[in-house]
């Protein structure tokens, strides 16, 4: 899809490269709205919240933004009072550049914990930030927020209320410190829609909850991670029906499901995307939970990775999840291949024909625990030699 199938009306992205990263690349975006939009946003559940995330915390409170500016290669996390001196700094120059108020401009920063950020380059680049927005540089800014990411993530939809047509895009870096609640990422979403805070908030958080707090890479939650709409409202719908509000959910949950799922494909090291499906729970929180650990159990991943079945891993994993399981109502698949029946193996052949669908880049994973009608998932990817060297070399 090329860069103008991005355009949402009301927007326009920009992204220089201002010497925070290592490799010279695109390393600050900008995105902006002409129009005072609405906004909303979640952020991560760790405790160590970083200076950009404490920041737009307390700006989005208000429910109206006019700027987004990120940048990549520093996290500006664990950096005390001057880390929030340089964030509160990031949105003044914005909104001065911008002609806007301080408190509409969000900040996000994502790359190495635990370092200052080079204030100097990014004064110097908020400026070229300000000259460079374009409704078509979407793809840019994209690129602009990768840190260990191979490929830029973006997605679109288009829909309708009525006779007026909506669009939401979004885009979304992380690949690896992936793990819910949330993962480390950042996302932002844009949409033309016309809708309240109240409503864009509640939507924005059950869309998260249903994609991007269902992936895993590594089981470890960011410092940093959040995601961000905008809603420029020039869609010119007007109040929101029911049924209105549902087509905007399931527009912005594809466009959040596609980022998720990207970001789990592009888990640091990644060979295999896999959905980890638990059915038959007595409940959803044990469907839940029974998902969650079997996503990400280093065993269960290093045999994804090594096309193995190895079926006593999962469950082992299931035992331990803290959910009640009995061992001998318990069935797994991979794929459309049964490998255990009643807890027990169903044998070589049937982990032979397993093996095979695990040389697939994408396939299930399906347990059902036999116990009731709950069920659950989470998105998981192997785990690889190289996420060990990516990881080990990270800061060097």
């Amino acid at each position: 899809m090329n860069d103008e199938a991005f355009v949402v009306p009301g927007f326009k992205a920009s992204a220089v490269s201002a010497g925070l990263k290592k490799d010279g690349g695109l390393d600050m975006a900008l995105i902006y709205c002409e129009v005072e939009a609405v906004g909303a946003g979640v952020f991560t559940t760790n405790k160590v919240k970083a200076a950009p995330v404490i920041l737009s915390k307390e700006h989005i409170r208000n429910g109206k933004v006019r700027a987004i500016v990120a940048n990549s290669g520093n996290a500006n996390a664990c950096t005390g009072d001057q880390g929030m001196s340089d964030a509160r700094d990031m949105a003044l120059i914005v909104a001065q550049q911008m002609g806007v108020s301080e408190e509409e401009v969000l900040v996000c920063s994502t790359g190495v914990i635990g370092l200052p950020l080079d204030m100097s380059k990014v004064r110097d680049a908020i400026p070229k930030l300000a000259n460079g927005l374009s409704e078509d540089r979407l793809m840019d800014a994209a690129r602009a927020i990768m840190t260990t990411d191979t490929f830029p993530k973006l997605s679109y939809r288009e829909a309708q209320i009525g006779d007026r047509p909506f669009r939401v895009a979004g885009i979304a870096k992380g690949a690896g410190m992936i793990m819910p609640n949330m993962a480390t990422m950042l996302c932002f979403i844009l949409t033309d829609i016309e809708i309240d805070a109240e409503t864009l908030s509640k939507s924005l958080s059950g869309v998260v909850d249903r994609t991007f707090n269902r992936i895993t890479v590594d089981g470890d939650t960011s410092t940093n991670d959040t995601v961000l709409i905008m809603a420029s409202g020039l869609a010119g719908n007007g109040k929101l029906s029911e049924s209105d509000e549902k087509l905007f959910v399931n527009a912005l949950e594809e466009v959040a499901s596609d980022l998720a799922t990207m970001i789990v494909k592009d888990g640091e090291g990644a060979t295999k995307l896999v959905r980890i499906s638990v059915k038959g729970s007595p409940d959803q929180e044990s469907a839940s939970k029974a998902a969650r650990t079997v996503a990400n159990s280093l065993l269960v991943k290093t045999a994804l990775y090594g096309n193995d079945p190895n079926w006593g891993r999962i469950m082992a994993a299931l035992g331990r999840s803290e959910i009640p399981v009995r061992q001998d109502s318990v069935d797994i698949w991979i794929g459309n291949i049964q490998i255990v029946s009643k807890g027990l193996g169903l044998g070589e052949e049937a982990e032979h024909r397993a093996a095979e669908v695990m040389k697939q880049k994408r396939y299930e994973l399906i347990i059902d625990l036999n116990q009731g009608q709950w069920e659950d998932y989470m998105w998981t990817c192997d785990i690889s030699h190289d996420y060990v060297s990516i990881n080990a070399d990270y800061r060097t």
